[in-house]
């Protein structure tokens, strides 16, 4: 029979390090094409938008895709997995929890693969949801010292700071202002919901690594073009996905100072195919929209491993 995860179950069974290996090794899939992703699509109303992504990863023999509604009142995640060799409804996992996580492995792997080996400060805009998973990622690939977190509300950001502090066992201190995140920096990540850049292209080091993980769409923005013309190589989780609602590249590309073909996808990166870091110096950038195959990939270990512990209900259909 088909299972059914909440968001309980999801918090037992995931771990970074699971979601970091799942997708990485689904990036992996996607460069070989032994995967397919189906960029984002949504169903707007005044009130309500309805989002959906959906893909598969035959390793897995999976196939499926995640929708979630967003309104005033909060956002909803539901994660649908099918076996792909029969068509057969596996699993509906509630995913707030595991699309964080997700987002935030797709960008530990990125730096995994493009910061310097030896970075040991991170600086951080967002103290929120997903800023909490993005520390963790980053911290699991890098022997990070120190982390400096930049957010608007200040009570909050001492209250966050603290929490992450004792969570991770690492230095996490709020900075003082924008500038103060990024300089001294060795990577530099964004997740949040600006409308316009947060930081000055002035204020990186040579050699560090920059994470844009949210600006998912046209009105969304956390990197200026200055950001985007200092940064080399400019790796995507996917290109036709960038292409569409990349708010950080659409405005350099609109206006010609960058193009489709200067895009490297993450999984490129890692088979290979394509270069990653080749200089010490140099500003690289990942800009990351979010995938149906990240998703799957993380669902598709969880489903396994609430099997094999007994958890979740069991649903009345799709068996």
């Amino acid at each position: 029979m088909a299972l059914f995860l909440a968001e309980g179950d999801v918090d037992r069974l995931l771990t970074m390090p699971l979601a970091l290996t799942a997708v990485e090794a689904v990036h992996r899939d996607l460069s070989s094409g032994q995967a397919c992703d189906v960029p984002r699509q949504r169903t707007r109303l005044p009130q309500t938008t309805l989002h959906i992504l959906q893909g598969a990863v035959p390793r897995l023999d999976t196939i499926g895709y995640k929708a979630y509604t967003s309104n005033r009142t909060g956002v909803r995640f539901l994660v649908y997995l099918y076996a792909a060799s029969s068509g057969r409804l596996r699993a509906v996992i509630e995913a707030d929890r595991l699309g964080m996580t997700r987002t935030a492995a797709a960008s530990g792997v990125a730096t995994n693969w493009l910061a310097s080996p030896d970075a040991q400060v991170a600086g951080v805009f967002g103290a929120g949801w997903q800023a909490e998973g993005h520390i963790e990622a980053l911290a699991a690939v890098r022997s990070l010292q120190r982390v400096k977190v930049y957010a608007r509300r200040a009570e909050r950001l001492a209250m966050f700071c603290t929490k992450m502090s004792e969570r991770l066992g690492l230095a996490v201190v709020p900075a003082a202002s924008p500038e103060d995140a990024v300089r001294g920096s060795d990577i530099v990540s964004t997740v949040t919901s600006a409308a316009s850049p947060l930081f000055d292209a002035e204020w990186l080091s040579p050699g560090t690594h920059v994470n844009g993980a949210g600006s998912n769409s046209l009105v969304r923005r956390e990197l200026g073009e200055d950001v985007v013309k200092r940064c080399s190589p400019i790796v995507v989780d996917s290109v036709p996905t960038a292409l569409r609602e990349a708010g950080d590249l659409l405005p350099s590309m609109e206006k010609g100072r960058l193009h489709a073909r200067q895009l490297i996808e993450l999984g490129d990166v890692i088979s290979g195919r394509q270069p990653g870091r080749s200089a010490p110096d140099q500003v690289t950038l990942f800009e990351s929209q979010g995938m149906a195959v990240q998703d799957l990939a993380v669902a598709a270990q969880i489903e396994a491993l609430a099997r094999e512990r007994g958890l979740g209900i069991e649903l009345p259909f799709g068996g």
